[in-house]
C-alpha cells in the first residue's frame, strides 16, 4: 500500500502546521471537509481520501449488509489498507503532528484505524460515529485526544452507542471530550465551533 492506494486530495502543510486527514460520510467524497479544515487551520496540510466502496453509487469506506450492520471482514481489510495509506504519509511528513476528522461512515473507519493503530493520530474528531461492537482493549490509546460530536436524537447513530464509545475510549486512557446537540445526524454550528477549538489546541 502507498499514497496511491486511494483517490484523494493532498495539500502540503506550510511552516510547522499539522497534517489533517478528513474522512467523508456515506455519499460524500474527498471534497466534503477540506474547506472546513482550511478555515480552521489555513496552513495545515490536508489529506482527504475518497472511500473506495460503492453502495448504490454512494462512496463509503467499507461495506455493510444493512443499516448499522457492518461486514466485519471487509471492515478489517479496509482498516488495514487505510492504516497503510496514513503510514505512507507519515513517512513523507515524519516530524508533523497528525490530526484526523471523520463524519459518520468516515468517523467509523477513523475509529477502526485508531483501535488498531492508535499511534497514527495525535488528535482525532469522531463526528456522529456508530461503533456497534465492543472493541478489544487498546492501551495505545492512553493519552490520545479525542473529540466525539453527536446528535442526541440521531436515528442513525443512537446516543447510547455514542456514550458506549466514549466510555470505551476513556477506559483505555484516552482524553475524551463529548459535544452533543439536540438534533439528529446533521452537523450543527456548535459542533463546528467545538471542532475548531479542539484542532487548534
Amino acid at each position: 500500500m502507498s499514497i496511491d492506494s486511494y483517490e484523494h486530495l493532498h495539500q502540503a502543510p506550510e511552516g510547522d502546521a499539522p497534517v489533517v486527514f478528513t474522512f467523508h460520510g456515506t455519499g460524500g467524497d474527498e471534497h466534503q471537509f477540506p474547506g472546513l479544515i482550511a478555515r480552521i487551520q489555513p496552513k495545515a496540510g490536508i489529506i482527504s481520501p475518497r472511500g473506495d466502496v460503492s453502495e448504490y453509487g454512494a462512496n463509503r469506506f467499507f461495506r455493510r449488509t444493512g443499516e448499522g450492520v457492518y461486514d466485519m471482514p471487509d471492515l478489517a481489510k479496509r482498516t488495514d489498507a487505510m492504516i497503510a495509506f496514513v503510514a505512507a504519509y507519515k513517512e513523507r511528513y515524519p516530524d508533523r503532528a497528525f490530526q484526523a476528522l471523520g463524519y459518520s461512515n468516515g468517523a467509523n473507519i477513523l475509529a477502526s484505524v485508531m483501535f488498531k493503530a492508535p499511534d497514527l493520530f495525535d488528535r482525532a474528531v469522531l463526528m456522529h460515529p456508530l461503533i456497534p461492537w465492543t472493541p478489544a482493549a487498546q492501551p495505545g490509546l492512553a493519552g490520545r485526544n479525542v473529540l466525539i460530536t453527536a446528535g442526541q436524537r440521531d436515528p442513525i447513530c443512537p446516543l447510547p452507542l455514542t456514550e458506549a464509545l466514549a466510555a470505551y475510549l476513556e477506559g483505555q486512557g484516552a482524553i475524551v471530550q463529548t459535544v452533543l446537540h439536540p438534533g439528529g445526524h446533521e452537523i450543527s454550528q456548535g459542533e463546528i465551533e467545538a471542532i475548531s477549538t479542539f484542532l487548534r489546541a
